[in-house]
């Protein structure tokens, strides 16, 4: 746990590093199914062969799907948290495509902190923005790059 108290000399510095998690074609159709996104380059490896990626490759939203999961395994939280939520992104950007069959892990550094008082029924909420690297293993370019912002109450 981290005490809000000590946010501040946190702010610019990594927090957490992820374990790895494996991309592979199975994950990949699976996700195709639930998000209804059927594109060939995800899903059908003999097609995909013929594009300059040379098979299929993830989803971007499916390798950021996994952020929280990432999150869970590598960031803190807050000493006395209550409830965190989701509170979207400033930014997003994927930079480099996962192929199936690749290993990808999250590192969050922390952005900024800021109280934003009490929660109406108890409480204090606090805006947390990390700073999302998504590494693919042993690729040079990571597969995104997002500041993520999330809501944590402290009671």
């Amino acid at each position: 746990m981290t005490r809000p108290s000590e946010l501040s000399a946190l702010i610019g510095q990594e927090v957490g590093v992820s374990r790895w998690f494996l991309i592979d074609q199975a994950r990949i159709d699976a996700f195709a199914d639930v998000t209804e996104d059927h594109q060939f380059i995800h899903v059908d490896p003999e097609t995909a062969k013929q594009t300059p990626f040379g098979g299929t490759i993830a989803h971007g939203f499916l390798t950021l799907s996994l952020a929280s999961a990432m999150s869970y395994d590598a960031v803190k939280p807050l000493d006395g948290v209550v409830m965190g939520v989701n509170y979207g992104f400033d930014k997003l950007r994927f930079l480099a495509p996962v192929p199936a069959g690749s290993r990808v892990r999250g590192r969050f550094k922390l952005l900024s902190a800021e109280d934003k008082g009490a929660q109406p029924g108890g409480g204090v909420r606090w805006l947390i923005k990390h700073e999302l690297t998504v590494e693919i293993d042993g690729a040079d370019k990571p597969a995104l790059i997002a500041e993520w912002l999330g809501m944590q109450v402290v009671g």
